[in-house]
């Protein structure tokens, strides 16, 4: 051969069936899977500002400093959170009384942005009214003022009100400090100190960050599941997430110890703490205004199995009834009517109307013969009250193996509606299981929900886009099996730069910024483009799973009924260039493609991705491809991802 000739790549013959529309893809397919860890939810996704507002963390002025005369009292409004401070007079002129809080890692304020302080006071003796100051300040400020945006509150009564000023600040700071200073000769008792932005979420007061739920509204996701996976179980059974202290009004929710404190040695956050304050009526709201059926999780009675070796940790199978009763309690809060118990809490905070709630979980990651056992007695029981709900079982923390394979056999022995499978592997699992559910049992018995899964990359732990674009090949297998496959969900959701325990994860944040990873995109990817039905699309009569031979090519083929579109994904996970003919068959004879599009997303240096100070380093960029006739020819370089929409 010539030093001039090369050798011309084999081209790759996709052969898509259009004619015979194969499994309607639910609109559950691709959704969003949110769990209070990595300071998701108090630091992060809840708009407050303030850390331990109602003075209830065990350290009871953790969070805040205090200067003056500062008691800690105990007998205040809320029974729940029964403590609040008294600011006394310092006895003299030149001395003060006050408090500071830190906020969350500092408290992240924007200039020119309205801050709403609120807090329930009273004075406790005497008539005359007293005044508080209440400031943003910088103490590391080099100007003569630490104090960049300020307000004075007149508390006026011996009863316990809430009191609300509106404070402006005059400069950005990610890490400013609230103070509150005690600056006339009458005490004052100050209970649940709040600041939230006014401009949260659709404005709500109890509000949650807006760019992050801007970024899950732009996924579109059709399932939200809440309120996470291992805090659910708890440490202990003590801190499990329990859903009936997460409702009601704001300021009697009772604190919860969250289980990501000190899971982790290495990465120890003993300030991480739930306020409840993003609770779930909360979740349901923000379920129904991004467009995803909500999906909740609730205690089967075990501890997280982690933490806990001794069968003493767990809820005794014989003593499960108030668990169970939970479960019920929950499905009348979503669904009941407003003359019901719960439906009738679910109207006193304003929604009136019923959340239509259509899945259950219960249990998150349970294992061993403790799981079945316990689970057993909920499906009975949710069974015979609400017929209607899909409840969804666990596969265990595995995703394959002896555990698996149990615990597959009792879910379709128990009768529950879908499995939900965990999977945080490295590279090579997402290599090899692009036809994973090819072989599933299709005949009867539970569909699968892949609950949490993202690469973890062996000695790269972290977010990168060579993980996403193995999430997006694994993604293909999930797709093409939509007959079995009805939910899927990446995990974890959020993380603070400052407060995470684990990752990779979806959406990292400051106090100010947001981020959009490279898996983001793969998942916002797959949500906007799903199509109504699955159509048939192989190589060589085989399926497109990276096998042997398929040179790293991964594709799913998907019809949109609503577009009269054929979407094409594919995942080339090979380092060269790959020719592909895409052949449509059994289009109608004078029919034709009309337009096309290709979206792609791929980046130079595949172990980079998008950060809080380089956003956009990879995003998904678009682009018109000519068509015509019934067939297209493209070459989709190194370690992409693309998604071909062809208007027929």
């Amino acid at each position: 051969m010539g030093m001039g000739m090369t050798v011309q790549a084999q081209t790759h013959e996709f052969v898509i069936q259009t004619k015979k529309l194969g499994a309607e893809i639910q609109p559950t397919m691709y959704g969003v899977f949110f769990e209070d860890i990595n300071f998701a939810a108090d630091g992060g996704l809840y708009a407050e500002l303030i850390k331990n507002r109602s003075f209830e963390f065990p350290q009871a002025f953790t969070g805040w400093k205090v200067f003056g005369k500062v008691s800690l009292m105990d007998d205040g409004p809320f029974n729940r959170n029964p403590h609040y401070v008294r600011l006394a007079p310092a006895g003299h002129p030149h001395k003060q009384t006050g408090l500071d809080n830190e906020g969350f890692f500092g408290i992240g304020v924007k200039k020119g942005e309205e801050y709403r302080f609120s807090v329930w006071a009273r004075i406790p003796e005497g008539d005359t009214a007293s005044k508080i100051r209440v400031e943003l300040v910088n103490t590391a400020s080099m100007g003569e003022n630490q104090a960049f945006a300020t307000q004075e509150l007149v508390v006026d009564s011996k009863e316990w009100k809430k009191y609300q000023v509106i404070l402006k600040p005059e400069e950005t700071l990610e890490k400013a400090v609230l103070r509150i200073s005690l600056v006339s000769p009458q005490s004052v008792d100050l209970e649940h100190i709040s600041l939230f932005p006014v401009d949260t979420w659709k404005g709500y007061e109890n509000g949650l960050r807006k760019d992050l739920v801007q970024a899950l509204a732009d996924l579109k996701p059709g399932v939200f599941r809440f309120p996470g996976g291992c805090i659910v179980e708890g440490t202990d059974l003590e801190t499990r997430y329990n859903w009936k202290n997460s409702v009601g009004p704001v300021e009697n929710r009772p604190l919860n110890e969250s289980r990501w404190q000190y899971s982790f040695p290495n990465r120890l956050y003993p300030d991480y703490y739930q306020s409840y304050g993003l609770g779930f009526y909360e979740f349901f709201v923000l379920s129904e205004e991004i467009g995803a059926e909500p999906l909740p999780v609730l205690s089967c009675g075990l501890a997280c199995q982690f933490q806990n070796t001794d069968e003493s940790a767990h809820q005794p199978v014989d003593q499960l009834d108030g668990y169970i009763q939970d479960a019920l309690d929950l499905i009348e809060f979503a669904n009941g009517g407003t003359d019901t118990r719960w439906g009738k809490v679910r109207a006193d905070m304003g929604h009136p109307e019923p959340f239509h709630l259509k899945y259950i979980g219960i249990g998150n990651e349970q294992w061993g013969e403790e799981y079945p056992v316990r689970l057993k007695p909920f499906i009975e029981a949710i069974r015979k009250a609400y017929p209607e709900i899909k409840i969804i079982g666990s596969s265990g923390p595995d995703s394959e193996g002896k555990q698996f394979d149990y615990l597959w056999g009792q879910m379709k022995h128990l009768g529950v509606d879908l499995v939900d499978e965990h999977f945080y592997r490295p590279e090579s699992f997402f290599l090899s299981q692009g036809a994973r559910y090819d072989t599933y049992d299709r005949k009867k018995g539970p569909k699968v929900f892949a609950g949490e899964y993202a690469c973890h990359g062996v000695g790269r732990k972290w977010n990168h886009f060579h993980a996403s674009l193995l999430e997006a090949a694994f993604m293909t297998g999930l797709e093409r099996n939509a007959d079995i496959v009805y939910m899927a969900t990446y995990a974890p959701l959020f993380a603070h730069v400052e407060g995470w325990q684990w990752r990779p994860d979806m959406i990292w944040y400051d106090n100010l910024r947001s981020v959009r990873t490279a898996s983001y995109y793969v998942q916002q990817l797959y949500s906007l483009n799903k199509g109504t039905n699955v159509l048939s699309l192989t190589m060589d009569g085989k399926p497109v799973t990276g096998a042997d031979g398929q040179d790293g090519l991964f594709a799913s083929a998907v019809y949109n009924k609503l577009t009269d579109e054929v979407i094409v994904k594919v995942a080339n996970t090979s380092d060269k260039t790959q020719s592909i003919d895409f052949i449509l068959k059994g289009m109608k004879k004078g029919e034709r493609l009309s337009a096309g599009r290709r979206i792609t997303l791929s980046t130079p240096d595949v172990y980079a991705d998008n950060t809080l100070d380089n956003p956009s380093l990879i995003t998904p960029r678009e682009e018109a491809i000519q068509v015509s006739g019934q067939s297209l020819h493209v070459d989709l370089g190194p370690n992409a991802f693309a998604v071909y929409i062809l208007k027929k």
